[in-house]
């Protein structure tokens, strides 16, 4: 298991990071995305952290707090040390009724940091992150409340989840110009079925060193090998939960190859699919989550495979985005600066 330095900081993840919104779901969206309770998730947390795994993600909202709560039950049940692990959890989804118990507003943030510590028993939090953008609260103040926490030793490091290049930009402008805590990193969402953060989200992410976290790497199992276009595997999650959306057209043409490709070197559609991001120099970290232990096992074994430049090519072209401006103007104008 590699590790990769998240952003521009001191802090070092491994190149999988273990998913828990698998974990606590009972009913609703959270009970079809996962069920887990806590044999279950700490047989899963075991398994990572001995495949090498330091980095482990979940998030308020996640089953309305079970999830952090049986991660940090999983912790101390496994004897875990706190060095040893990387914790991260994210805030802005509503946790009660009412205006005030939602979003990225200083309230909010300090209270839910704070409910979060408690349910994850822990004293800090490694990597701290916005959820999403909130355009109900003026930037400066989630920002300084994040500060804030950075200052006190209840977070350590910051991050931003499923936020536009533009946000992410005027955040970091506004921690420089303030002097705040810096953004390390941004969680969201590539896969071969959905390529859009190459347009602008990259190149932003690389010329300001950002870390990237990538969230359901194999597009709400999607990607899993279980769909075809014959129509195999539509009585999966995605039958009753279709998330993210993908382009069907596109996703088939790149499952036909990923299918050809993992034939040829024994291993899984999925694994290609994990392999195909690990192979992107803008990922820092790509987060697995799991309902079962074969599951995981297969997952972390994307790991050992390696793609050629000829599969990274064929791969490229067959989900690659439909050109759109300006980047193909860009595209063209550099070749004046091409040596």
């Amino acid at each position: 298991m590699r590790m990769r330095q998240l952003g521009n900081s001191g802090l070092f993840v491994s190149e999988l990071c273990l998913g828990t919104m698998t974990f606590g779901g009972s009913e609703g969206m959270w009970g079809m995305i996962g069920q887990l309770q806590q044999e279950e998730a700490d047989g899963l947390v075991k398994a990572s952290l001995d495949a090498g795994i330091n980095f482990i993600d979940t998030a308020n909202i996640y089953a309305l707090g079970r999830s952090e709560e049986i991660l940090g039950q999983s912790l101390r049940n496994l004897g875990v040390p706190r060095h040893e692990v990387v914790i991260a959890t994210k805030v802005l989804g509503p946790m009660a009724e009412g205006q005030n118990n939602r979003g990225a507003s200083r309230g909010h943030i300090l209270y839910q940091a704070e409910a979060s510590l408690k349910r994850l028993g822990l004293d800090h939090i490694d990597l701290y992150q916005i959820h999403g953008f909130d355009p109900a609260v003026p930037l400066e103040e989630t920002l300084e409340a994040l500060n804030s926490l950075v200052q006190k030793g209840a977070v350590r490091y910051l991050g931003l989840s499923n936020w536009a290049a533009w946000q992410v930009m005027k955040a970091i402008g506004l921690t420089q110009l303030r002097q705040l805590a810096p953004i390390i990193s941004l969680q969201a969402y590539y896969t071969l079925a959905g390529r859009d953060l190459e347009r602008e989200v990259i190149p932003m992410l690389t010329a300001e060193k950002v870390g990237l976290m990538v969230w359901s790497p194999l597009a709400g199992g999607y990607l899993s090998g279980k769909y075809d276009r014959e129509g195999r595997g539509n009585d999966g999650r995605r039958a009753t939960f279709n998330f993210p959306p993908v382009n069907m057209d596109r996703g088939y043409a790149a499952i036909e190859a990923m299918r050809e490709i993992a034939a040829a070197k024994g291993a899984s559609v999925a694994q290609i699919a994990l392999a195909w991001l690990l192979h992107q120099k803008a990922v820092t970290s790509v987060i697995i989550g799991a309902k079962r232990p074969d599951q995981l096992a297969d997952n972390i074994g994307a790991t050992k495979v390696s793609l050629s430049p000829e599969d990274l090519a064929r791969l490229n072209d067959v989900s690659r985005l439909p050109e759109e401006y300006p980047g193909w103007m860009l595209d063209r104008q550099n070749t004046y600066r091409s040596a």
